[in-house]
């Protein structure tokens, strides 16, 4: 038997969240919140049910929470939002698609995702409110700390260590035992090929 879930954010990236939730089958879809506005549009299907400012009575009718609002530029939305809902107790779930593969020597935080095709392997460590993209690679003993986005098809090398924050555009490649500094964004395709100081923009 499923469990309900709320997912926080009614944009893209809810959507491709849905998909995976559909395919894990272990929650079901109980309401979205995004913005008062936008209170009984569908995504999916699934209606959004009211603004983020009525998570605090939600919280008292619900207990699973997934944040399913992107992360590009700006990350300070997904952090603010991930702290709200620990204050209000919560349970956070790893949500994690079956057609994913995570090593069982990996560790998997609070409040993460991981999509359709995703490969973690051994001795890597996932923080918590992270999104690990569709066909997205985290080798051996690498770290992606807290409120990351690892995009689509990135790769992140053994032993790479990506600090609090950050965005990995699709297709980024970071080298072995690299550390990107917090809140940098790697642009799309880019291969970071040296250590990355906090808050930097790499482009191609």
């Amino acid at each position: 038997m499923t469990e309900p879930i709320i997912l926080v954010g009614g944009g893209g990236h809810c959507m491709a969240c849905i998909d995976v939730i559909e395919q894990q089958k272990v929650f079901h879809i109980a309401g979205i919140v995004d913005t008062k506005d936008k209170a009984g549009e569908l995504v999916l299907g699934y209606p959004i049910i009211c603004g983020d400012e009525k998570l605090s009575e939600l919280a008292q009718t619900h207990d699973n929470f997934l944040i399913t609002i992107g992360q590009i530029k700006r990350v300070e939305k997904r952090i603010s939002l991930f702290i709200t809902l620990k204050k209000l107790n919560v349970n956070l779930p790893v949500v994690m698609s079956p057609h994913a593969y995570v090593s069982k020597h990996a560790i998997i935080k609070k409040g993460t995702i991981i999509m359709h095709h995703a490969l973690i392997t051994a001795g890597a460590i996932i923080g918590r409110n992270c999104i690990v993209n569709s066909n997205a690679l985290v080798e051996h003993g690498a770290a992606v700390e807290d409120h990351c986005h690892i995009s689509t098809g990135a790769i992140i090398n053994g032993e790479a260590h990506i600090k609090e924050g950050c965005f990995i555009g699709s297709g980024a490649i970071i080298r072995e035992g690299i550390t990107v500094g917090e809140k940098s964004v790697i642009s799309a395709g880019v291969c970071v090929m040296h250590d990355v100081e906090a808050k930097t923009i790499l482009k191609q």
